[in-house]
């Protein structure tokens, strides 16, 4: 086990120096000398300012994400739950893009963002909890009403984007989700909520894996069910809203991430839980460095210095034909 963990940070140490070189505007050696001291202003501006904010702010919401994804896919014990399914991204994106619209955010106050983000996602978390009424115990339910949920969030903000059109570039940034523009303010607002949350989340592994066996065997251990899965939902919708309020909507990371943490680490989430979050933050910091490398290929009729590829999107793609495949290999799964 430790050797895998070793792996998977050699794996993460890769990835975050493909990140920093991947991007338009600075080649390997230009960074090489930032790196050793050296560099103009513009350079180490570059290098300091944007790229290396951006890196750890890839790496924090890739973390949040999959630590969110296995404490819902075990608290509710269903392998296709994700982060989604509590109305917590619909609702952040919502609370953005309605703050924005508003004039009361923007990308230029990350802080206005990020409490517009977490107001939103915690109020979606909060109408699923209310829809639920006396089944928000059952894990079928929930996950029934935050489609439901997710649904109605979904089309209010197509409503603002209809009331406010000139806010078209907010939205299918929030609804793809992205990296693009991070500074040090969103990683500082990011790390220490990060850090609460995942503690918490940590300190439930042991009633979550007793959940994940079900509901009988969590009562026969002496587990009260019902207030453990308060928590860990908690502890999901808090990662989540924080993770959506500085990257956006990524989508499927916190579905599918989860799945290769417990084919690797194992079914004991006090091993697989930390594992998760390497996971994740390994696959977001990959995929935008992917999207940033996709950045220098040639495009016919679009202009090279416009042309960039939103890390969302390369993570809804690969995670939608890798959905088919889980699907297809497990049609019949449920935990």
């Amino acid at each position: 086990m430790t050797r895998r963990f070793m792996a998977l940070a050699a794996l993460a140490v890769v990835c975050a120096g493909v990140e920093l070189v991947a991007g338009r505007g600075m080649s390997p050696g230009v960074v090489r000398d930032v790196v050793n001291g050296g560099g103009d202003a513009t350079a180490r501006h570059i290098f300091f300012q944007l790229r290396l904010p951006r890196l750890l702010v890839s790496l924090g919401a890739g973390a949040c994400l999959a630590v969110a994804g296995l404490v819902l896919q075990s608290a509710l014990r269903n392998p296709l739950a994700g982060p989604e399914v509590t109305g917590v991204t619909p609702g952040a994106v919502l609370g953005a893009v309605t703050a924005t619209a508003l004039g009361l955010a923007g990308w230029d106050s990350p802080l206005a963002v990020v409490l517009a983000a977490c107001t939103g996602g915690c109020a979606g978390a909060a109408l699923l909890w209310l829809l639920a009424g006396r089944g928000r115990g059952d894990p079928a339910q929930t996950a029934v009403h935050g489609v439901l949920v997710s649904a109605v969030l979904g089309g209010l903000t197509a409503m603002v984007l209809l009331m406010e059109p000139g806010e078209l570039g907010s939205v299918v940034q929030w609804l793809v989700g992205t990296t693009e523009g991070r500074v040090w303010q969103h990683w500082h607002l990011l790390w220490p909520w990060a850090l609460v949350w995942g503690a918490g989340a940590w300190l439930l592994a042991g009633p979550l894996t007793l959940l994940r066996c079900g509901d009988d065997i969590a009562l026969t251990a002496g587990l009260s069910v019902r207030p453990a899965r308060t928590l860990a939902l908690l502890c999901a919708v808090a990662l989540t809203a924080g993770a959506v309020a500085a990257v956006g909507a990524l989508g499927f990371v916190g579905l599918l991430v989860p799945h290769l943490a417990v084919a690797v680490f194992g079914a004991d989430l006090r091993v697989s839980l930390p594992g998760a979050a390497l996971m994740g933050a390994v696959v977001v910091c990959g995929a935008d460095a992917a999207a940033q490398l996709s950045s220098r290929l040639p495009v016919p009729g679009l202009d090279a210095g416009r042309f960039t590829l939103p890390v969302g999107a390369l993570t809804a793609c690969l995670g939608a034909a890798l959905l088919l495949v889980v699907v297809r290999r497990t049609p019949s799964r449920t935990f």
